[in-house]
Order: structure tokens, then C-alpha cells, then sequence
């Protein structure tokens, strides 16, 4: 049986009436009221109102001037990632035209979405990597019109090197407005921009909220609640390490879990220290250390059989495995966000530079889903070419299912096929 050196307290309730409610309010009034309401709300929440919250070229090319050598050198790095990793995605998606039965050709092809918003956090954390993630990744599959948006700092505009890394991505048009009202401006239009046909991007509780409101109005990419680690580990980890890439994950927020799962009691123990260590001079400690005391968890597991059980039971969105045999674990775990293999795989690099998407399923929901991907922006659609022999083959085994489902007039439509002059009983009687 697991054993829990650490166990964390219980989590808060995710979504509160009062976040309901709020979010709520300012959606239906930024759909009434248009700009007035965004304006009304980044003012109250931001305290910001520019003349335009649109960004212009001008903002943009200061932007970039801000940008230090070594930031913009990185950050093209990553975005050369993010396109190419798209890129690989992209080229395993096949459209097909086959011939199915005689007379009946089946195919599936991929149509981009015509319009993208992509939001990207800024509040405690000016998400670089956030920005390309959710607009070069869109372009990469073809969406003709991405639009960016990210709050103020300090009522100061965009964080710089956030603003210049969205227009390198390739956002089509950036506003500078934050929150709830951000996405409810990229669904409903903001200052004569058309609306968006989805919305991606993390954020807080109450993006996370609008995103689930407006779900429906527009398609978004998932629901993400606050970010979680997990980590693999057996006796030949280190425990510095371990510890330093659970507070890594940890210093997004005070909510975030981070979960080492172990066979070995030693390790427990002394990453337990180790994070005690770490946090004496940790540069995030006080929101970190926080998640760590409310959310981290330690489980002692019997065997490696009981570690995959527990991981899959818990589902993280991010899962590193350092172990003696990595790949034993990774040709039997299921649910995960997106996984680690071996030491010197770490979040990080996935968060901020090695091309995979940062866009992830958290609070279980990996069992059902994966994240954010170039696929995620196409339509796969399907298309049906039946010649008359086809309909030779398919008519009657459809018009007898419609018929066993109450549906005669699916049934008239088929037979048809067969028979232009055919004319059911049922509907001579009715004639008469």
C-alpha cells in the first residue's frame, strides 16, 4: 500500500459562486456594451485605459528595442522549436480519399479555423513562451487571422519582450487588455475586430471561467486549472534535483501541486530535506514554499507496478521520470499532460524552450485529453462520393437501419437511390 510521507491539505473549491457570477457579469456586458464594458472593467481591475487598447506598429518596434541581445536570441530559439515541433505534427495528419466498397469513395481533409484569439497570461508571470505557444503554433496549421492579447504591467502597457515575441510569432493584430474582459472581447469583436471563432491561452480562475462560459459561442482549447508537477524517482535520483524541479513547477502559484511518487523511503525523506534546503534561498520562496506546504505530496509506493498505478490514478498534467529504467515506466503510463524521460528532461524546457506545447490538461483531465497541439486548429471534415453502383451496395442496409429507427423518411431517401419511381405504401395511403 502507498504511504504518504507528506500529504496535502485539501484543495479549494476550483470555481466559487462569486467567480461564476463575476465572470458572468462582465461577458454579458461586454456583449451588450462592446468597448464600453472592456474598458470599463481593465480600468477597474488593470486601472488602464488607453486611448486604444489596440497595439500599434510604433509600441511594437519600441517593444523590440527594449528586448536585451541575449532575450531576443533565446526567444527566437524557442520559437524555431515551437514551428518545428508544429511543423512534425502537422506533416502526421493525412488527408485521404479511398475507396471503400465499389462506387463509394470516403476521404477526410483538414481545414484551418478562420480566426484564433490567443490569450496570454501576465499578471504575476509576462508568459514569453505563452505567446508563441498560442499564436505560432495556429499559424504553423494554417489559420489565416491570430489575434494576440496580454494585460498591462503596473498599468504600464505589455511586458516588452511579451509584446515583441507575440508579433514575432505572427499575430495578425495585439491588444493590450487583460482578464475576462481580454476574452470577451477577442469572442464578441473589440475596437472593429471581428470575433474569434476559438480562444486558447492559460490564465487564472476567471479565465478559466470565461473560457468554460463561452464555450459553445466559440470553441476554446481546454480548462486549466492551476499547473502540476509530478515526479518519478528511485534511489539512484538525486534529491536536489528532485526537489528543485518540484519548486520550479511550484513558484507558478500558491495552489499548484507537486507530487514526487518513489519506491525508496531514503529518497523520501531526504528530498523532503532538500526542499527545505532549496526554499532557505529560493528566489520565488514565498509562493512556491506556500504550494509546497499547502499542496506538496510525498507517496512511499510498494513497487514500481503501485508507482504506475498511483501516477495514472492522479493523472499530472507534467510527469518527469527519473529513474534507474525510465523507459519501463513510459511504455506503461497513460495519463499525462506530457512526460519527461530521464534526468536531464526537466518542465522547463518544455515550458519554455524545446518546442512542445505548454498548453496542458491539469486537474485529471489527462485521462480524457491531451494539450494543445497544431491539430487542435484544424477541422478534420469528412466527404462522401457514391456512385450508382455504390448506392447498389449501400441503399437498402441504410433505409432497413432507418426503418428499425422509426425513421421512414431516411428510408424514402434511400431507396430512391434504388428506385427513382419507388413510392412507399405508406404514402399512397396517406395520398388516398
Amino acid at each position: 500500500m502507498a504511504e504518504y510521507v507528506k500529504s496535502p491539505k485539501e484543495k479549494p473549491q476550483a470555481v466559487t459562486d462569486e467567480i461564476r457570477s463575476t465572470v458572468s457579469t462582465i461577458l454579458s456586458d461586454v456583449e451588450c456594451e462592446g468597448d464600453v464594458a472592456v474598458r470599463r472593467y481593465s480600468e477597474q481591475f488593470d486601472d488602464w485605459s488607453p486611448p486604444s487598447f489596440r497595439v500599434s506598429a510604433d509600441e511594437i518596434r519600441r517593444a523590440g528595442e527594449q528586448v536585451e541581445d541575449e532575450v531576443a536570441e533565446a526567444t527566437r530559439f524557442t520559437l524555431d522549436q515551437v514551428q518545428n515541433f508544429a511543423r512534425l505534427q502537422l506533416e502526421s495528419m493525412h488527408e485521404f480519399d479511398v475507396e471503400t466498397l465499389p462506387g463509394v469513395v470516403l476521404g477526410q481533409k483538414h481545414i484551418p479555423v478562420a480566426s484564433v484569439g490567443s490569450y496570454s497570461p501576465g499578471g504575476l508571470y509576462p508568459l514569453i513562451a505563452s505567446a508563441i505557444m498560442t499564436v505560432t503554433v495556429p499559424k504553423v496549421a494554417g489559420v489565416p487571422r491570430v489575434v494576440g492579447a496580454a494585460p498591462p504591467r503596473q498599468a504600464q502597457g505589455m511586458h516588452a519582450p511579451q509584446l515583441w515575441a507575440m508579433d514575432l510569432a505572427g499575430a495578425d493584430e495585439i491588444f493590450c487588455v487583460g482578464g475576462v474582459q481580454a476574452l470577451a472581447g477577442l469572442a464578441f469583436g473589440l475596437e472593429g475586430s471581428e470575433p474569434a471563432d476559438m480562444i486558447v491561452g492559460a490564465g487564472n480562475a476567471y479565465v478559466a471561467e470565461a473560457k468554460r462560459q463561452l464555450f459553445g459561442r466559440v470553441g476554446i482549447d481546454l480548462l486549466a486549472g492551476p499547473t502540476e508537477v509530478m515526479v518519478i524517482a528511485d534511489d539512484t535520483a538525486d534529491p536536489s534535483v528532485v526537489a528543485a524541479d518540484l519548486l520550479g513547477q511550484a513558484e507558478h502559484g500558491p495552489t499548484s501541486p507537486a507530487i514526487l511518487a518513489t519506491t525508496s523511503l531514503d529518497l523520501a525523506r531526504e528530498t523532503l530535506r532538500e526542499v527545505d534546503r532549496w526554499l532557505e534561498t529560493w528566489p520565488t520562496a514565498p509562493i512556491a514554499g506556500q504550494a509546497w506546504r499547502d499542496y506538496g505530496t510525498i507517496i512511499v509506493c510498494e513497487d514500481d507496478n503501485e508507482v504506475v498505478r498511483v501516477t495514472d490514478e492522479i493523472a499530472p498534467e507534467h510527469l518527469e521520470v527519473q529513474t534507474a529504467d525510465p523507459d519501463w515506466f513510459a511504455s506503461r503510463l497513460q495519463n499525462y499532460g506530457t512526460m519527461f524521460i530521464g534526468t536531464h528532461a526537466t518542465v522547463t524546457y518544455s515550458d519554455k524552450a524545446i518546442g512542445t506545447n505548454h498548453v496542458l490538461p491539469t486537474g485529471k483531465a489527462a485521462r480524457y485529453t491531451g494539450g494543445l497541439w497544431v491539430g487542435k486548429f484544424l477541422k478534420t471534415v469528412t466527404t462522401q462520393r457514391v456512385t450508382a453502383a455504390g448506392s447498389a451496395v449501400v441503399a437498402e442496409p441504410a433505409a432497413v437501419v432507418a426503418d428499425a429507427e422509426l425513421m421512414f423518411g431516411h428510408a424514402i431517401s434511400s431507396r430512391l437511390r434504388l428506385n427513382p419511381e419507388y413510392f412507399p405504401d405508406a404514402l399512397e395511403q396517406a395520398g388516398e
